[in-house]
């Protein structure tokens, strides 16, 4: 009797441990992103403050993208990595608001949490949450949404311009932002009008002056020289072979030695390889080739002292160490193909070219002027220049942010207003849908539409604003009809955003609210963590 007494208690005893195991998992994950969420709130806005990262290397970072922030981060709890996941597919999708959803995740897990201690089913919360979500684009193209003109160069750059006031290198935003407006507004029709591929806007990176001096650069920029002294740093009318062969004598497979005892032989051998290199270089001679690019060779030398000696002879300028994740690219701005053997190297298979200089005072080849490129589509490159390697790795992220932006205009081509005003219209407008609802979905939405105001409260804790009294007075303003009321951090006030040119584009705040709903929906299905060791 006793044993079945005690053997009853274990079993009951494992049925409530059992059963509160999901919670205290769900609790974990969700404390877990929260913390990681916390981490980065001051960073929000165009007063948020700068994190310094440094490597296990000793490199340091200085950065306030959340992306990097959280590409950066150490962390060992599934739940945090999956904000750091979150923070990727919004960068993926919209290129900028990295810092945002991340944010708005946090304050929906913290909702979540509140909600779970009264009671509520964690999926009751999810599905309830991905409605709420879904009915916040619905107020956003309701209410806020401005149509836009591609056409209107002066409001994208107005556009790119706030993408930039949130960034170290905001100073230069007025340099920066027309910079990639033009970037991304000539490479749109490659496929389509509404779509734009990055990769066909180049950054190259070259220290030495100041931001001042970044340029958009049309045609194809590389960071070389020319590799031989043909008497001029320039070459006109130059016609281009872009090859993938080296100009040496052949090696064998083989690790061998031959040892030549004879004198004669010698010179025979090496007038032999003389005779090679000479009818290498007349075939690209004879093609009518004045400008070589040589992709770098797994050979040490791809091009030896005596196939330089012949090029000088023939006036043909080339360029060594082309790095191999740069021919496709090069591909595409010139309109060729890589030459892999002498045997294709004719003269239709080179590219026309009115110049090919060297830009003064950088390591810098400039190509403009390059014909019949059409088919294969526009390409164009940024020179960025800075006084130090972390002023222009923080000033690519930076760029990098305001191209995405202008894309995500391509694809959706309607603005917001920006200062907080999208969260606070949708957090107004849902409250009183909730107030038509019944069940326990009204109290999800009223919970929903609460934490978007994270957005606006941050952005005025981080100016140094009286948090509350600002988010009420916005709330305020808003309840009154007031839909474009937002927070001027500049004047430290709300006003009316517009007058003060602060938008952004629909399709990041879109985006942002849509995967913030869906991650916290995927941490909230979550009852149990398994480990496998393999």
């Amino acid at each position: 009797m006793t044993n079945k007494t005690q053997a009853n208690g274990m079993r009951n005893s494992m049925q409530f441990k059992d059963k509160s195991k999901p919670d205290e998992i769900r609790i974990s994950n969700i404390e877990a992103a929260k913390a990681v969420s916390d981490a980065i709130r001051t960073s929000l806005g165009p007063k948020g403050m700068d994190k310094m990262i440094q490597s296990a290397s000793g490199e340091v970072t200085i950065t306030n993208d959340g992306a990097t922030i959280l590409k950066q981060m150490t962390l060992l709890h599934p739940a945090a990595k999956m904000l750091v996941e979150l923070s990727k597919a919004q960068d993926v999708e919209a290129g900028d608001g990295t810092t945002s959803v991340v944010i708005i995740a946090g304050s929906l897990l913290d909702a979540a949490q509140k909600l779970i201690a009264k009671g509520i089913h964690p999926t009751v919360i999810s599905e309830a949450f991905q409605s709420a979500a879904k009915a916040c684009i619905d107020i956003l193209e309701e209410r806020l949404a401005i149509p836009l003109n591609l056409n209107d160069t002066e409001a994208l750059t107005r556009v790119a311009s706030t993408a930039l006031n949130s960034k170290v290198v905001s100073q230069y935003s007025s340099l920066l932002a027309p910079i990639a407006v033009q970037a991304v507004m000539k490479v749109r029709g490659n496929y389509g009008d509404n779509n734009v591929d990055l990769r066909d806007i180049r950054i190259v990176k070259k220290l030495g002056g100041t931001l001042d001096d970044t340029e958009l650069i049309e045609g194809l920029c590389l960071p070389h020289r020319f590799s031989n002294d043909i008497g001029t740093k320039k070459v006109e009318k130059a016609k281009i072979g872009l090859i993938q062969f080296c100009i040496s004598p052949p090696k064998t497979d083989m690790d061998n030695q031959v040892i030549v005892s004879d004198y004669t032989q010698m010179d025979k051998i090496l007038k032999e390889e003389r005779n090679y290199i000479l009818n290498i270089i007349k075939q690209i001679k004879k093609a009518g080739c004045n400008v070589l690019l040589i992709q770098k060779s797994i050979l040490r030398d791809a091009v030896n002292d005596l196939a330089i000696h012949f090029l000088n002879k023939t006036k043909i300028a080339f360029v060594r160490d082309i790095e191999r994740e740069d021919i496709e690219f090069i591909c595409k701005a010139l309109g060729c193909r890589p030459i892999a053997s002498l045997d294709h190297f004719v003269s239709e298979n080179l590219v026309s070219a009115d110049l090919v200089e060297e830009m003064p005072g950088a390591k810098i080849l400039k190509i403009t002027g390059i014909q019949n490129v059409s088919a294969m589509g526009k390409t164009v490159n940024v020179l960025l220049r800075g006084s130090n390697k972390m002023v222009i790795e923080e000033a690519e992220r930076s760029i990098h942010d305001a191209l995405c932006v202008i894309r995500c205009l391509v694809k959706k081509q309607a603005l917001l207003p920006g200062g907080g005003a999208p969260e606070i219209e949708m957090a107004l407008r849902l409250t009183e849908l909730s107030r038509s609802m019944t069940g326990l979905h009204s109290v999800c939405y009223r919970a929903f539409a609460e934490s978007l105001e994270i957005i606006p409260f941050t952005l005025a804790e981080n100016a140094g604003l009286h948090s509350i009294q600002t988010v009420t007075e916005l709330r305020q303003r808003h309840a009154a009809g007031e839909k474009t009321a937002g927070i001027n951090v500049r004047k430290g006030t709300v006003t009316n955003i517009l007058d003060e040119n602060v938008l952004q584009p629909f399709l990041v705040t879109a985006s942002a609210v849509t995967l913030a709903a869906e991650t916290v929906r995927s941490i909230l299905k979550i009852d149990d963590v398994i480990t496998t060791v393999r």
